[in-house]
């Protein structure tokens, strides 16, 4: 119990807590601007070869979060243009850096707000949405304030879901961003690390803490649906 109480209190058990929050914080803003923007375009356009853009948005989903890694790395990568020009832009290449854990996070938990995303929009009546363009207002305002209040609920999942996914972000984040400790050691590659290590007291916090976070987020959810 003393073993416990004494990681609890230690900057070895907070630093990834902290570190995982920020990462699923940070990648959450992104995910939620570019999923209800992106949910609201597929939900409403036609055009040739939609299934197979669907389809390219959805698999992360699907594919292992190793092959994900292996795509970042590629893409970023430091002898890949992207990578090069980030290098000489910030000075430094953003593998193995917080925001390589960032950009993991938000590739992998993308998919899950552009689904629910899509799926609110899609169910609204186009009849009310075209009844505010024809009383003045504009692609954008009826978007604001028609659109996204009918859709709150499925957006406000898609949220939530994409959050835990984030924060549980495991493969691509240790291939990408790698498990530095106090720098790009998030609380899933510090469980990995600790149960490796046989350190079963900080692992054992460490998924409660994620357990713990998770929780109250997926209850958020349900709450709101009475």
């Amino acid at each position: 119990m003393d073993s416990l109480l004494n990681n609890l209190g230690s900057a070895e058990f907070w630093a990834p807590v902290q570190l995982s929050l920020k990462v699923a914080m940070l990648s959450s803003v992104f995910i939620i601007l570019l999923g209800t923007l992106t949910g609201r375009l597929m939900a409403r356009a036609t055009f040739r070869g939609k299934a197979a853009v669907e389809t390219l948005i959805m698999l992360p989903l699907v594919l292992p979060p190793t092959v994900v890694g292996f795509f970042l790395i590629i893409i970023f990568g430091r002898n890949s243009i992207i990578g090069q020009g980030i290098e000489q832009l910030f000075d430094q290449p953003v593998i193995f850096t917080w925001w390589a854990a960032v950009i993991a996070s938000l590739v992998v938990a993308f998919p899950l707000m552009y689904q629910t995303a899509k799926s609110g929009f899609a169910d609204i009546d186009s009849a009310v949405e075209e009844a505010g363009r024809v009383d003045g207002g504009s692609e954008w305002k009826v978007f604001l304030y028609l659109s996204v209040p009918l859709a709150a609920r499925s957006l406000l999942s898609g949220s939530v879901l994409s959050f835990a996914r984030a924060l549980g972000e495991f493969g691509a984040t240790f291939m990408f961003a790698g498990n530095i400790p106090g720098q790009t050691q998030t609380i899933p590659t510090a469980i990995y690390v600790a149960l490796d290590s046989g350190n079963m007291h900080l692992a054992w916090l460490w998924v409660g803490a994620i357990m713990l976070i998770s929780f109250f987020m997926l209850l958020l959810v349900q709450l709101k649906k009475w």
